[in-house]
Protein backbone atom coordinates (compact mmCIF):
# COMPACT_ATOMS: atom_id res chain seq x y z
CA UNK A 1 0.00 0.00 0.00
CA UNK A 2 1.25 3.77 -0.83
CA UNK A 3 1.25 6.30 1.31
CA UNK A 4 -2.49 8.17 0.76
CA UNK A 5 -1.26 11.76 2.62
CA UNK A 6 0.85 12.11 0.21
CA UNK A 7 -1.55 11.73 -2.50
CA UNK A 8 -4.43 13.47 -0.43
CA UNK A 9 -7.13 14.43 -2.80
CA UNK A 10 -10.90 15.67 -0.99
CA UNK A 11 -12.79 13.13 0.83
CA UNK A 12 -15.51 13.20 -2.08
CA UNK A 13 -12.97 12.95 -5.32
CA UNK A 14 -12.01 9.51 -2.99
CA UNK A 15 -15.36 8.19 -3.09
CA UNK A 16 -15.51 9.15 -6.92
CA UNK A 17 -11.98 7.22 -7.15
CA UNK A 18 -12.72 4.26 -5.38
CA UNK A 19 -15.69 4.10 -6.96
CA UNK A 20 -14.65 4.37 -10.61
CA UNK A 21 -11.88 1.48 -9.17
CA UNK A 22 -14.25 -0.76 -8.38
CA UNK A 23 -16.12 -0.47 -11.40
CA UNK A 24 -13.34 -1.11 -13.35
CA UNK A 25 -12.54 -4.27 -11.80
CA UNK A 26 -16.06 -5.74 -12.66
CA UNK A 27 -16.49 -3.90 -15.83
CA UNK A 28 -14.79 -3.11 -19.09
CA UNK A 29 -15.95 0.16 -19.31
CA UNK A 30 -17.15 2.83 -16.56
CA UNK A 31 -19.54 5.69 -17.40
CA UNK A 32 -20.64 8.67 -15.74
CA UNK A 33 -24.59 7.46 -15.09
CA UNK A 34 -22.65 3.89 -13.41
CA UNK A 35 -21.16 6.34 -11.05
CA UNK A 36 -24.06 8.58 -10.46
CA UNK A 37 -26.04 5.73 -9.41
CA UNK A 38 -23.72 3.54 -7.06
CA UNK A 39 -22.91 6.69 -5.44
CA UNK A 40 -26.52 8.25 -5.62
CA UNK A 41 -25.84 10.95 -6.90
CA UNK A 42 -26.49 13.09 -9.99
CA UNK A 43 -24.67 12.71 -13.28
CA UNK A 44 -23.91 16.81 -13.56
CA UNK A 45 -21.80 16.10 -10.54
CA UNK A 46 -19.86 13.11 -11.13
CA UNK A 47 -19.06 15.13 -14.47
CA UNK A 48 -17.58 17.86 -12.22
CA UNK A 49 -15.76 15.54 -10.06
CA UNK A 50 -14.67 13.47 -12.88
CA UNK A 51 -13.30 16.64 -14.91
CA UNK A 52 -11.28 17.52 -11.78
CA UNK A 53 -9.52 13.74 -11.20
CA UNK A 54 -8.94 14.02 -14.84
CA UNK A 55 -7.06 17.37 -14.17
CA UNK A 56 -5.08 16.43 -11.03
CA UNK A 57 -3.86 13.26 -13.35
CA UNK A 58 -5.90 10.15 -11.56
CA UNK A 59 -8.23 9.35 -14.57
CA UNK A 60 -8.82 10.13 -19.01
CA UNK A 61 -12.38 11.25 -19.69
CA UNK A 62 -13.46 12.91 -23.14
CA UNK A 63 -17.26 13.64 -22.68
CA UNK A 64 -19.98 11.08 -23.62
CA UNK A 65 -17.21 8.45 -23.33
CA UNK A 66 -15.55 5.65 -20.91
CA UNK A 67 -13.89 6.82 -17.61
CA UNK A 68 -10.37 5.14 -17.68
CA UNK A 69 -8.05 5.41 -14.51
CA UNK A 70 -4.31 6.73 -15.52
CA UNK A 71 -2.06 4.82 -13.71
CA UNK A 72 -1.25 7.03 -11.37
CA UNK A 73 -5.33 7.02 -10.73
CA UNK A 74 -5.37 3.04 -10.60
CA UNK A 75 -2.74 3.03 -7.71
CA UNK A 76 -4.43 5.47 -6.15
CA UNK A 77 -7.60 3.85 -6.11
CA UNK A 78 -6.33 0.59 -5.44
CA UNK A 79 -5.03 2.30 -1.81
CA UNK A 80 -8.54 3.59 -1.21
CA UNK A 81 -10.43 0.60 -1.96
CA UNK A 82 -7.84 -1.92 0.19
CA UNK A 83 -7.73 0.80 3.25
CA UNK A 84 -11.11 0.36 3.36
CA UNK A 85 -11.52 -3.10 2.92
CA UNK A 86 -8.77 -3.67 5.97
CA UNK A 87 -11.34 -0.79 7.82
CA UNK A 88 -14.15 -2.59 7.12
CA UNK A 89 -12.77 -6.16 7.79
CA UNK A 90 -11.45 -4.95 11.25
CA UNK A 91 -14.86 -3.66 12.59
CA UNK A 92 -16.31 -7.14 11.50
CA UNK A 93 -13.98 -9.66 12.91
CA UNK A 94 -12.32 -7.39 15.95
CA UNK A 95 -15.36 -5.13 16.67
CA UNK A 96 -18.08 -7.95 15.59
CA UNK A 97 -20.34 -5.14 14.08
CA UNK A 98 -22.89 -6.91 11.22
CA UNK A 99 -21.69 -6.67 7.11
CA UNK A 100 -23.91 -3.50 6.81
CA UNK A 101 -22.95 -1.69 10.29
CA UNK A 102 -19.00 -2.17 9.25
CA UNK A 103 -19.64 -0.88 5.26
CA UNK A 104 -21.33 2.66 7.00
CA UNK A 105 -18.93 3.06 9.62
CA UNK A 106 -15.61 1.59 7.37
CA UNK A 107 -17.18 4.86 4.36
CA UNK A 108 -16.82 7.15 7.25
CA UNK A 109 -13.39 6.14 8.81
CA UNK A 110 -11.15 5.63 6.13
CA UNK A 111 -11.12 9.58 5.81
CA UNK A 112 -10.28 10.66 8.70
CA UNK A 113 -8.01 7.60 9.99
CA UNK A 114 -4.54 8.16 9.41
CA UNK A 115 -2.51 5.21 7.92
CA UNK A 116 -0.58 4.18 10.64
CA UNK A 117 -3.51 3.02 12.47
CA UNK A 118 -4.55 1.45 9.66
CA UNK A 119 -1.62 -0.61 9.22
CA UNK A 120 -1.98 -1.45 13.12
CA UNK A 121 -5.08 -2.45 12.74
CA UNK A 122 -4.00 -5.17 9.83
CA UNK A 123 -0.84 -5.55 12.46
CA UNK A 124 -3.56 -6.51 14.58
CA UNK A 125 -5.46 -8.93 12.92
CA UNK A 126 -2.49 -10.76 11.18
CA UNK A 127 -1.57 -11.64 15.17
Amino acid sequence: MTELKDTRISEALEDYLEAIYLFSRKKSSVRITDIAIHLGISKPSVNRAVNTLKKQGYVSHEPYGDVILTEKGRALGYDLYDRHRMIKKFLINVLHLSVDEAEKEACQIEHNISQSTVDKMVSFMEN
